[in-house]
């Protein structure tokens, strides 16, 4: 388990590096020769004099001075040796580039005490890693990097972080014109983790935003004072989580020790902490260029401009499911544009603006000019470049002086997109970033990265959510209430349920039903699958009936629970809390009786909420519809419907350390103005 964050500035932003091993240990300081790191860089091997021209030493005792950042690139056992002794000295940190511990686990028995001894060892000192390749830092040419990459030096740009060092190196070699920072990656993650780097990274007065590729969550406390700290920086932050299959999430488990999680608990974990979420690594280079350039979006209201009508159609159709907004244009800015443009041109949005003004710098300046002054958050120009071996660029290259000159001119967001990602040369989308448009390598990734921006700004404007719920497990027994314990269990904290009564006998049910007036229902108690197992029995109007009923299930009843029928329901929720080994107890709605599997329509909400959030969450859900009054049908009681999740969540957080699992199906909601009633639960609990 990690400890506290520590102070990483000495690591990663070094003056002084000391390198252990051999042909990594000289690729460290090769790379950072060829990046120009002005700092010292002291070698250490117990045989060689010199490596590229550097003396080297025998040991850590044999340093002229506790190093900033230390490359352990020596085998599993020498690394916990080596960090015990850097520890001692008071470096900086160190990365740890060996493999073997708990990673390899089921290769290699001893992984997990080797690793525990590791972070030991370090003690107070930030160790990064264990299988860990290190990091680059381009802002001042510091590179604890033993391999090639594909970065340039900045003077401020954006830093990514992931775990595999294997999508580092991918990501390296990007040339999509996003200025690269920082690029770190955390391996196990033994001690000192993403979100620990990230807040690090994020500190840097150059760091303009960050984007992490997590496969398995380190730090759920510094993940979310990472949110916060981009919050007040105004820095953004988004993320890549994987763990959507069965397969990744293995994955995870085998390539890096930790766990992936539920995945609609991670993204509910993100959303709370003010995270963006992509769904690819494009999509991750992409947003953080939009980031980079324009920071978060205002609105989602998004201009579209190309001189043809296909690319008008796609980023229409790219758009549709999306929370993006092609308004139309303001009146005052029709007639300007059918002057620029001509007669036969449609002034809509996407606007097609044919190819009149085609290599025409003034008129194109116009035009898009015209548009950018509609109060939109992002204007985009289409534009796919042609081949520059086989092709002359030299209208293409007249487009982009006109975006960004009417950029400039009206100080809106604007961006080039290139429908494909290869048809936006390099050269062109460093200009562009220099110049303050963002250049977009494909038209989904760009309407992606809008989407995503605009969020974060909707995040940034709602109050800071208080902070996650962390409580440990208690460690008695799990054990499994009867419908009627658990449903005395919820009441007091306000969750509607029918009235009703526990019975013993047939008899005493029959009386039961009397007092509580029929309609009934009669459930037999104790039974995990009802009606599968004849133990429920519906709209009883008599005590013979309910008696006959009683007698029917008595052999596999243990008592019977006996309530008021619930009134014909406007929909049918389901309403649970289970928990996550990553972010402990949560709640999860959704459509319940008959239409769970049917939808697939839930989503997580974490602790504590409010009812604000609720409605919120409740609003996302397909089954909304038919709570707003779906084809002239009755509404829903939507405010008793938040009163009773709301409910549900004050009694899970009373009980968060007991809490196993809660599930209410159907959480019926009559129409507006009779309530709700929770007609099934079942609370699962340690005791």
């Amino acid at each position: 388990m990690m400890t506290a964050p520590r102070d990483l500035s000495r690591l990663i932003r070094p003056t002084s590096i000391a390198v252990f091993g051999g042909k990594e240990a000289r690729r460290v300081i090769e790379q950072c020769d060829k990046m120009g790191f002005a700092g010292a860089i002291w070698p250490v091997h117990p045989k060689l004099d010199e490596i590229l021209g550097r003396r080297c030493y025998r040991s850590v005792a044999d340093l002229p001075a506790a190093p900033d950042a230390s490359f352990v690139g020596v085998n599993r056992l020498l690394t916990i040796e080596i960090i015990g002794a850097l520890a001692k000295i008071g470096a900086g940190g160190a990365i740890c580039y060996a493999s073997g511990f708990s990673e390899a686990v089921k290769e290699l028995p001893d992984g997990d005490a080797l690793q525990a001894r590791l972070i030991e060892a370090a003690g107070d000192m930030p160790v990064v890693g264990p299988n860990c390749y290190g990091f680059i830092n381009m802002l001042d040419g510091a590179l604890l990097w033993p391999d090639q990459h594909g970065m340039q030096r900045q003077s401020r740009g954006v830093a990514v972080l992931t775990q595999s060092s294997n999508i580092a190196c991918n990501i390296s070699m990007q040339q999509r014109g996003l200025p690269l920072a920082y690029l770190m990656t955390a391996g196990n993650q033994a001690q000192t983790g993403l979100s620990a780097l990230a807040l690090a990274a994020l500190e840097d007065p150059r760091v303009t935003a960050v984007g992490l590729h997590i496969e398995g969550f380190d730090d759920l406390a510094t993940l979310e004072k990472l949110g916060s700290r981009a919050r007040e920086l105004k820095k953004p932050v988004i993320a890549l989580k994987v763990g959507k299959s069965e397969a990744a999430r293995k994955a995870t488990v085998s390539h890096t020790a930790s766990l992936a999680g539920n995945h609609q608990v991670s993204s509910a974990v993100l959303a709370r902490f003010g995270i963006g979420q992509v769904e690819t690594l494009p999509e991750l280079l992409e947003t953080l260029k939009l980031l980079h350039v324009a920071g978060p979006l205002m609105s989602n209201a998004i201009s579209s401009m190309s001189c043809s009508g296909g690319e008008a159609s796609l980023i229409a159709d790219a758009g549709t499911g999306r929370r993006i907004d092609f308004r139309d244009l303001k009146d005052e800015q029709r007639q300007p544009l059918r002057d620029i443009l001509g007669e036969m041109v449609t002034i809509s949005n996407p606007l097609d603006y044919h190819t009149f003004v085609w290599g025409n710098l003034e008129r194109q300046t116009a035009a898009f000019t015209t548009m950018m002054q509609g109060d939109y958050a992002l204007n985009l120009v289409v534009l796919d470049f042609p081949r520059a071996d086989r092709c002359d660029p030299a209208d293409w290259v007249t487009t982009v002086d006109a975006v960004i000159a009417a950029a400039q001119t009206t100080g809106a967001n604007a961006g080039v997109v290139a429908s494909m990602a290869e048809n936006m040369p390099e050269a062109i989308a460093e200009r562009l970033v220099a110049a303050g448009v963002t250049p977009f390598s494909g038209i989904d990734e760009a309407l992606a990265a809008a989407e995503i921006a605009h969020g974060i700004h909707i995040a940034w404007a709602a109050p800071l959510p208080a902070p996650l719920l962390r409580v440990g497990t208690s460690s008695g027994e799990a054990v499994t209430l009867s419908e009627y314990a658990s449903k005395r269990a919820l009441a007091p904290f306000g969750l509607p349920v029918p009235p009703g009564r526990f019975a013993e006998t047939p008899e005493e049910a029959a009386t039961a039903a009397t007092a509580i007036g029929f309609p009934v229902a009669l459930k037999g108690s104790g039974v995990a699958h009802k009606t599968e197992a004849g133990a429920v029995r519906l709209n009883l109007s008599s005590e013979a009936e309910v008696t006959a009923a009683a007698r029917a299930m008595a052999a596999v009843a243990d008592g019977y629970l006996v309530e008021r029928m619930a009134a014909r329901p406007v929909a049918e929720l389901i309403l649970g809390a289970l928990r996550d080994p990553v972010a402990g107890p949560v709640l999860t709605i959704g459509a319940g009786g008959i239409l769970v599997e049917l939808l697939d329509d839930s989503a997580v909400i974490t602790l504590p909420t409010t009812k604000a959030e609720i409605e919120s969450t409740i609003a996302g859900l397909k089954i909304a519809k038919l709570l707003n009054g779906y084809r002239g049908q009755p509404k829903g009681d939507l405010a008793a419907l938040i009163d009773a999740i709301s409910a549900a969540a004050d009694f899970v957080i009373a009980h968060a350390a007991e809490i196993e699992e809660l599930d209410i199906n159907p959480l019926m909601v009559l129409p507006e103005g009779q309530g709700v009633v929770a007609v099934d639960a079942l609370v699962r609990m340690r005791v």
